[in-house]
């Protein structure tokens, strides 16, 4: 076997096991943020939602995922719910949702079972495709 085809397969094998380490990391944080639900008083069950977390200094968050939110919700209206959440100000309420990092997005289901994170911007169409799948 030769060395480059060796590389290839190993190549191969580590990409498998990041992707598999990264799908049990999601489902972590969306079975720990399950039982954080009840915290969330904001949220109106019957409609999914998209639970925000930002922060006053985010240059992504203002730049893009604001105005992302603001689309999702015109296509979209009244058939989603945008629940903002101050991380800098609720850095427990942060915690408990495992957020590491602004802007992190959390679909909710109707009734109010997270079902996709986001770490990081979360563009119109990648949203509106999770919430199809819900």
């Amino acid at each position: 076997m030769s060395a480059t085809l060796v590389r290839v397969i190993l190549a191969v094998l580590l990409a498998g096991a990041l992707y598999g380490i990264y799908r049990a990391m999601t489902a972590a944080v969306l079975a720990r943020a399950a039982k954080q639900v009840d915290h969330l008083t904001s949220f109106t069950p019957g409609i999914p939602g998209i639970l925000y977390f930002t922060t006053p200094d985010c240059l992504t968050c203002k730049a893009a995922q604001k105005p992302a939110l603001r689309a999702l919700t015109e296509r979209l209206p009244g058939g989603v719910q945008v629940i903002e959440v101050d991380a800098a100000d609720n850095t427990a309420l942060a915690r408990e949702w495992s957020v590491l990092s602004v802007p992190t997005t959390f679909v909710l289901d109707p009734d109010g079972k997270p079902r996709h994170v986001n770490h990081g911007f979360a563009s119109t169409d990648k949203l509106l495709g999770q919430l199809a799948t819900i």
